[in-house]
């Protein structure tokens, strides 16, 4: 059964209809089909998708990038590569359902497969932890990194995930630790890392795995420090403001590769990646392909700074000036401050000596009153 959005409630309405018309068997018995009339409402359907995923607000992406329909981490590992083989454990308290990974093939090349993966109904998705990794889940990770950078290896990571796991358990076992030394692993490997964030990308549970030469995104994904209901909780006390959040939070495709956040934006389907899976695996195959053939000409110091560079020019003044008004810039603000500093500094001694002079002023007006 397919499950459908708020802002996808004529399109279901036109789908129910057009499942109707392509069943010969009705209540009166066998009918004819209405070609004709199939072919009119699926064009309908075409306008309304088109029109609708061509507006989408920050809110609404991501309810598509949440989607339950939507390709997990599971389904692209199967689908984009062979002879993959799942290794399991962290050498040091167990393993982690809520990460896949594993060396495969990549057509010819051998490539580490990382996946992050939330699960497809509820007993894979309790079993996933949603796609929330425990440290366990990060430790295997720096461990099969590690390993890959041994053998030049490169490594492919598929991000899908609210968060890293909030539970005391993982606090316990050093949460942030393990996660700041994923981070650390990935910036240190000597072999390129390209990473797709193919639904969500919560947290530094999605850094872990996304420091990465080349952050490949989904149309359709969001990629933020926060998901947009913490956030209205945070700032408004109120997460029923989760459209205002997410709109400030700049987490779409579009705007964080206007930032240089991200490196590549992969087009989905008509409709979103849940409508057309086999769309959404030759896009991804694509963009892979291209960036391992361009990392192959490149030496192990040269894929090292590459990366290095990348991280270090984010955040830079440029990036944000882009996106602050003419007459509003950063540069202008420091200036007006320095002034305004300077201005006071300058005047001190003369505001220090009016006010004493107020001061007594006043004390002998009072006393003669």
């Amino acid at each position: 059964m397919k499950s459908y959005l708020d802002f996808e409630k004529n399109i279901e309405v036109l789908e129910n209809e057009l499942e109707k018309l392509k069943d010969p068997f009705n209540s009166e018995g066998i009918s004819e089909v209405n070609t004709n009339r199939i072919s009119e409402i699926q064009g309908e359907i075409d306008n309304k998708l088109k029109a609708s995923y061509a507006n989408l607000n920050a809110w609404q992406k991501t309810q598509v990038a949440r989607h339950e329909s939507r390709p997990k981490a599971k389904f692209f590992i199967e689908n984009l590569f062979t002879d993959f083989i799942n290794l399991s454990g962290d050498r040091k308290f167990a393993d982690d359902e809520a990460i896949i990974a594993g060396f495969a093939k990549f057509g010819d090349m051998s490539v580490l497969a990382l996946g992050q993966e939330k699960g497809d109904d509820l007993n894979s998705r309790l079993k996933r932890n949603f796609g929330m990794m425990r440290p366990e889940g990060y430790r295997k990770c720096i461990r099969l990194m590690e390993l890959a950078n041994k053998f030049n290896i490169p490594v492919i990571s598929f991000v899908d995930t609210p968060g890293a796991y909030p539970g005391i358990g993982a606090e316990q076992r050093g949460q942030a630790e393990a996660i700041a030394r994923s981070i650390e692993c990935c910036m240190s490997l000597t072999v390129p890392i390209i990473s797709v964030i193919i639904g969500e990308g919560g947290s530094g549970g999605a850094i872990a795995l996304a420091s990465a030469n080349k952050v490949l995104m989904f149309e359709n994904a969001i990629y933020s420090v926060i998901s947009p209901e913490g956030c209205a909780s945070i700032l408004w006390r109120d997460p029923s403001k989760s459209l205002e959040a997410a709109k400030a939070m700049k987490l779409s495709a579009n705007e964080l590769l206007r930032m240089g956040i991200i490196d590549e934006v992969i087009s989905e389907p008509l409709g979103g990646a849940h409508r057309n899976k086999e769309k959404a695996i030759l896009s991804a195959k694509i963009a892979l392909k291209k960036y391992l053939q361009e990392f192959s000409t490149y030496s192990k110091e040269e894929i090292y700074e590459h990366r290095k560079n990348k991280f270090l020019a984010i955040g830079k003044q440029k990036s944000f000036v882009e996106f602050l008004t003419s007459d509003q810039t950063i540069t202008k603000n420091y200036n007006s401050f320095k002034s305004i500093s300077f201005n006071f500094l300058k005047n001190k001694k003369k505001l220090l000596f009016s006010s004493v002079t107020l001061l007594i002023i006043i004390i002998i007006f009072n006393k003669f009153l």
